[in-house]
């Protein structure tokens, strides 16, 4: 059940404090992953694998991590995910001392743990709130974000030498530190434990879910915003210094790039409750559309950095958009089945997305990944378009949520 006001706010100040740790640690990944590929990686064309091993990661485990939590509770499973985070970070420093790629591709894959465990952060946050205030708990836990998009890419850039002529090794073990403050953090959280309605109430079969069309668009939603993103934000640095940038240029692209994605979060929940969430996603797909424009137009940095901003706030509306539309599908039981198909799809789409960057880069270049992102951002759009004028879809929408755990 929703908890008071007083405890829901603190409980979801400690989430967004916890996405800020956790986000800092995946900046780090996503800053560096690929350039450490370049020089450990037997091929060029394999730069991007270490973040694909990440993303993989975390989708092997996203639908176990759902029942887990479903089962024993959301706090134990933030904990073993902060440890995971915690043993990928030192694995990935060590690779990097021994320059062993295939070390430093299981270690970001750890790393991807913590990533799925962290994803239900923002699912945490909606049920300790008010139905009339979910909205606001997502975008709020996301604002984490905003912090982590400063520091995290100050934190590679500080640390990328510290150990040379290691380069980023350093930058791992501080990763490992903030995994360490997290799970400390954690373990102050204040979540409520799972509940007999939660463990074994009543469920429906996937194909009475699936009959209310806002399910299968939100899960294609939020997996085309993070696909779409990962797709181009893998490629981006490596692209960048094939250009001639410098690895500084890079970091600080994706810098702006991952405050694009977590700023709008401040208002992106009342945007929704004021204008709906089909619209907002809507937007989302229009924003990654115009990402992919802008990144088609030249390799200068400015061109860069605005392609990498656009995506960011594509993201951030597909995918908060997506999430929120998520939360009014599923009764309590259905919790963990329909959280961990959405979690898996993402991350299973995601990973598809981070291999094929370095390929696509490798063969058609900077060009080949912008082309591609433009159909599936279309596809995401006219979902949208669709689910708003469809006679089933306004029937569900004006349906009152289902009762959170």
């Amino acid at each position: 059940m929703p908890a008071s006001d007083a405890a829901a706010r603190r409980t979801i100040l400690l989430l967004a404090v916890s996405q800020a740790l956790y986000s800092n640690a995946t900046i780090l990944v996503f800053a560096s992953a690929s350039l450490v590929g370049l020089m450990l990686a037997p091929s060029r064309a394999l730069a991007t694998l270490p973040i694909t091993s990440f993303v993989i990661g975390s989708a092997l485990t996203t639908i176990p991590d759902a029942h887990f939590m479903q089962h024993f509770g959301r706090k134990p499973g933030f904990m073993l995910g902060a440890a995971a985070g915690i043993a990928g970070a030192a694995t990935a420093a060590a690779a990097i001392f021994l320059a062993n790629f295939t070390l430093f591709c299981l270690a970001t894959a750890l790393q991807g743990i913590f990533q799925a465990f962290a994803g239900y952060y923002r699912f945490a946050a909606v049920e300790v709130s008010s139905p009339a205030t979910k909205h606001l708990a997502i975008s709020w836990v996301l604002t984490g974000g905003v912090v982590a998009a400063i520091t995290g890419t100050l934190l590679t850039t500080a640390t990328s030498d510290l150990l040379m002529p290691y380069t980023f090794a350093g930058s791992y073990l501080a990763s490992a530190a903030l995994s360490l403050v997290a799970l400390a953090i954690i373990v102050a959280l204040d979540l409520p434990r799972p509940s007999a309605e939660l463990i074994s109430g009543p469920r429906r079969a996937w194909g009475e879910l699936l009959a209310n069309p806002r399910l299968p668009v939100a899960i294609a939603s939020a997996a085309i915003s993070y696909a779409m993103m990962n797709l181009m934000m893998t490629g981006a640095p490596v692209a960048m210094v094939g250009c001639s940038l410098t690895p500084a240029d890079a970091s600080w692209a994706i810098q702006w790039h991952v405050l694009a994605m977590y700023v709008p979060s401040f208002f992106t929940g009342h945007l929704i409750k004021n204008y709906g969430v089909e619209k907002i996603s809507a937007v989302g797909m229009a924003l990654l559309l115009a990402a992919a424009a802008v990144g088609l137009s030249g390799v200068e940095f400015d061109k860069f950095a605005v392609a990498l901003i656009l995506l960011g706030l594509g993201w951030n509306f597909g995918f908060i958009g997506a999430t929120t539309l998520l939360t009014e599908t599923y009764l309590p039981a259905e919790r963990a089945k329909v959280q961990g198909i959405n979690d898996f799809t993402v991350a299973a789409t995601t990973a598809t997305a981070s291999f094929l960057s370095g390929q696509i880069l490798d063969r058609f270049g900077w060009h080949g990944i912008n082309v591609t992102l433009i159909p599936f951002a279309l596809i995401g759009l006219l979902l949208m378009v669709w689910l708003w004028r469809h006679p089933s879809s306004r029937a569900a929408r004006a349906e009152p949520p289902p009762p959170l755990a």
